[in-house]
């Protein structure tokens, strides 16, 4: 009898110490986690988010809906080739140093590494040379050219890739499930088109490829010429390195060319209000 009661003390005694706690528990302020959370953003802002991709294929006045994709990409386009020009500026400096006999810093060097490899370039050693082999990639794309290429590869935006993937370029991914299958995709192929997050990671990625892919060194090359005779390179120039973009070739090129010059008032416009 007396260990009985003793055991019902002790059960009893532990029913209270759980009622205390799970009081305790009830009562804490519900806003904690979130005040946490409020403060890390304070700390860590989210990026802006991305414009909303416009229903192009809705707009049916034809001058309005140009009007309306160049000015939907044309501010993407200029962020990116103000992070490349921001790169070249670097390296341009890099070589300065190397033509006053200046020892490069490891900081330069790593971030050196890390434009290379953006760029697939991989020099053995990191010399004036190297340096003057990556400003070849390392370059701004005439934004002409980029809107008119844009233009082309989504029929102003009402395509499926730029709807369903943003991908407004025509970019192909090779691993299955990277991208959307093309409809009209040749029997015993497998490619993919691209599909990206935003349509600035689209831009950013096409500008990439220009820039680094060995079937534009036609392209990089003409770049280069130009820069050398003290000229901004031009759209009706470059487009001629894209030979290997289209499997039309050079009608692909006439094309653009064509698309250039019909459309050289809105582009013009875009230009004046840089």
């Amino acid at each position: 009898m007396k260990t009985g009661r003793i055991g019902k003390l002790v059960l009893a005694f532990a029913l209270v110490i759980v009622s205390i706690y799970g009081l305790r528990v009830a009562l804490l302020p519900v806003g904690k986690e979130i005040s946490v959370n409020s403060a890390q953003l304070l700390k860590n802002p989210l990026p802006p988010e991305a414009p909303k991709l416009p229903d192009f294929s809705a707009i049916a006045d034809v001058r309005e809906k140009k009007q309306a994709f160049f000015d939907f990409l044309r501010p993407m386009i200029r962020a990116q080739n103000a992070l490349i020009a921001k790169e070249r500026d670097f390296l341009q400096t890099v070589n300065a140093h190397f033509s006053l006999d200046h020892t490069l810093s490891d900081a330069e060097r790593y971030r050196i590494g890390e434009i290379a490899q953006k760029y697939q370039f991989n020099p053995r050693v990191i010399d004036g040379d190297a340096i003057t082999e990556l400003l070849r990639r390392v370059d701004t794309v005439p934004e002409n050219m980029v809107l008119i290429q844009a233009a082309n590869e989504t029929g102003w935006g009402s395509s499926r890739f730029a709807r369903e993937g943003l991908n407004f370029f025509g970019q192909w991914c090779f691993r299955k499930g990277c991208g959307l299958v093309p409809l009209s995709r040749t029997e015993g192929l497998s490619h993919e088109v691209a599909k990206f997050d935003t349509v600035e990671d689209s831009v950013a990625a096409y500008l990439r490829n220009l820039n680094s892919n060995g079937a534009y060194d036609m392209f990089r090359s003409i770049r280069a010429d130009v820069r050398a005779q003290g000229r901004e390179p031009q759209a009706e120039e470059l487009v001629w390195g894209l030979m290997s973009y289209s499997e039309r070739k050079e009608a692909y090129i006439e094309e653009l060319l064509q698309m250039l010059q019909h459309n050289k008032a809105f582009l013009l416009a875009a230009n004046q209000n840089q």
